[in-house]
């Protein structure tokens, strides 16, 4: 037995020797040290956003890299296990090889998002299957042609045989979509029985015309492919040739590649039923709970979401009532509304004549608000942004409006699709906020600055969070009212008739997958409660059905960006400069609403 006074000579060492490791811990890092430790996890987030391009031959094409040009991405169920490997591989080295207190604030925020986001991504493997890989709004029957006519440039005769490698592609990526769908009928995931004629509508278009008729009209991405081929500078006979090889590639491999999606959904058609909700998946509720979670980058209930819906829908309608009294129109809103729907002068003829008016009046919108942005804005986008009309072969079928963000060189700009399909859903009141949003300084404002952003991981420049995105594009419908755009009282009508319809997107998501609302039900809310077509509100409905949670985020994110601007006017004051709150906003990227509030906060401690 040791004397007691050793012992507690032992007890006084080991305290001064756990004091001392504290001291250690809690020393102040040198700059050196955080450059050395940031700059090691840098260089993870490049090697891990490097092998998901690797991974993914079309998203590589998206950012106008050649390497896999000929090759369509991987759809199988190995492809689907290798994802979530790299996933928990990286999640692993977070945790195990990073010194967070070593990481200045701008990459331990990308640390943060990009750790948060491996861990969704693990969380959500089992949730794979929870979807419909074809359907009206993106399914591949009509993303894949889409992808080929607007992202494979032609710029020389090895781009032409890479596009005739990835049509000869069609077949094995369309099987492998057709056994997956097959795993999920297994599961009793199913689309319900609307989607069907849509989607073989969709298929069967894009077997139209020449090689696959003997009509003179040339299909979709023959006529593409000879467009682009014709550009280039080759002599008659390669450029034959090339044409001839597109053709054998269109007949056997991508038209048996439809007709095998063709015949199967025809098939299963006789099996679907009209459930529509996502209550219907396995463990459907808790889906449903964690896709909200995700979309809104909040922690928000449906029943909670539901209640702010119609909130905001009983605080717009007053608003509206106001303008219909203001411009003297004798009936309640309901006749309003028809009378908004209904009157001539509010739409433009659905003849060539009327659409190409349409596109017009679309790009003096947006040229007009060009020529304000430095009122509101510091930074802005160096990529430019055209106006198009969505091609016909997927225009039934396509939403209203839709942006595709610009090339990350910036050699292809950004594109604001308008969809003209039926003139009677695309009334001259809503152009102006439809342009913003879609636009400027909506969608193009924040995803072009978003790719042009200096010293941010590629992952960031890339990635998204609906909530912002969306938010930001219903917040920018909104901000040209402050600067004396929608003059016109019918357009001021038409930005408050799209910010109902975003809030009553909140009642009818909700509706339909946590409260088992029909989809019939879901129609007459908005056609009772909006003076939208009804068209526009199947549109709507269908694409909940098929998008659980999407369309929550338009009015979450955009209540949440108007309570920051509130929460720092309130606080600065005169000091307050809307300029710089848009800096704030914009200027970090994609971000979760949480922390696009600590950036509020940051701004607002700067300026006491």
């Amino acid at each position: 037995m040791k004397p007691l006074f050793l012992k507690s000579a032992q007890i006084i060492f080991m305290l001064a020797l756990c004091f001392s490791c504290k001291k250690e811990k809690t020393k102040t890092p040198t700059n050196a040290e955080i450059e050395v430790e940031s700059e090691k996890v840098t260089a993870f987030f490049q090697k891990a956003f490097d092998e998901r391009v690797d991974a993914y031959p079309e998203f590589q094409t998206r950012l106008e890299i050649k390497k896999d040009y000929g090759k369509l991405n991987d759809n199988s169920p190995a492809a689907a296990e290798r994802d979530l490997k790299r996933n928990k591989e990286a999640l692993a080295w977070l945790i195990d090889s990073v010194n967070v207190d070593l990481l200045s604030k701008d990459v331990l925020l990308s640390y943060k998002l990009f750790k948060q986001k491996v861990e969704n991504n693990i969380y959500d493997y089992k949730y794979r299957f929870h979807n419909y890989p074809v359907n009206q709004m993106f399914g591949a029957q009509s993303g894949k042609p889409a992808f080929m006519i607007n992202m494979h440039q032609i710029d020389s005769i090895e781009d032409a045989e890479a596009y005739i490698s990835r049509l000869n592609g069609f077949n094995k990526f369309f099987n492998q979509l057709v056994e997956n769908l097959k795993t999920r009928e297994t599961m009793g995931i199913m689309p319900p029985l609307f989607v069907y004629d849509k989607v073989i509508q969709d298929s069967e278009n894009i077997l139209v015309g020449q090689p696959f008729d003997t009509s003179d009209k040339k299909s979709a991405l023959y006529d593409d492919f000879t467009k682009k081929v014709n550009k280039l500078d080759l002599d008659n006979d390669t450029k034959s040739a090339l044409e001839e090889q597109a053709k054998d590639a269109l007949l056997t491999a991508v038209k048996p590649a439809y007709n095998t999606l063709i015949s199967f959904m025809k098939a299963q058609k006789g099996r679907a039923n009209t459930n529509d909700g996502a209550w219907k998946f396995p463990d459907g509720e808790a889906f449903f709970n964690n896709a909200l979670n995700r979309t809104t980058t909040t922690n928000l209930t449906a029943e909670e979401i539901h209640e702010i819906g119609l909130a905001e829908v009983a605080r717009i309608h007053k608003e509206m009532n106001a303008i219909r009294e203001n411009v003297g129109f004798e009936g309640d809103l309901q006749a309003f509304f028809e009378f908004m729907k209904t009157d001539k002068q509010f739409y433009y003829s659905s003849d060539q004549k009327g659409k190409d008016a349409y596109l017009a009046e679309a790009v003096r919108i947006i040229d007009s608000m060009k020529t304000r942005l430095d009122e509101i804005f510091i930074t802005k986008p160096k990529a430019d942004i055209i106006v198009k009309a969505v091609e016909p072969f997927r225009e039934q079928s396509a939403g209203k409006a839709f942006y595709n963000r610009p090339a990350a060189d910036g050699s292809r700009p950004g594109i604001y699709y308008a969809n003209l399909y039926d003139m009677a859903s695309m009334p001259t009141y809503q152009m102006e906020a439809l342009a913003y949003h879609e636009g400027i300084p909506g969608h193009h404002m924040q995803l072009a600055i978003q790719q042009e952003l200096k010293d941010v991981p590629m992952f960031r420049k890339f990635g998204g969070y609906t909530a912002y995105t969306e938010g930001w594009g219903l917040y920018s419908e909104f901000i040209p009212k402050e600067m004396g755009f929608y003059a016109n009282p019918y357009s001021d009508f038409g930005r408050l008739a799209m910010e109902l319809w975003r809030a009553c997107r909140l009642v009818v998501d909700t509706g339909i997958h946590a409260k088992k609302w029909t989809r019939e039900e879901g129609i007459k809310y908005y056609t009772d409660n909006t003076p939208n077509a009804e068209l526009d509100a199947v549109k709507m409905v269908e694409r909940h059905i098929v998008m659980p949670s999407q369309a929550t985020a338009y009015k979450i994110g955009m209540l949440k960006i108007l309570e920051l601007r509130k929460k720092a006017k309130d606080a600065l004051g005169d000091q307050f400069d809307i300029r710089e709150f848009h800096e704030v906003v914009i200027s970090h990227g994609a971000i979760p609403l949480n922390v696009l509030e600590d950036f509020v906060d940051d701004y607002m401690a700067s300026k006491k």
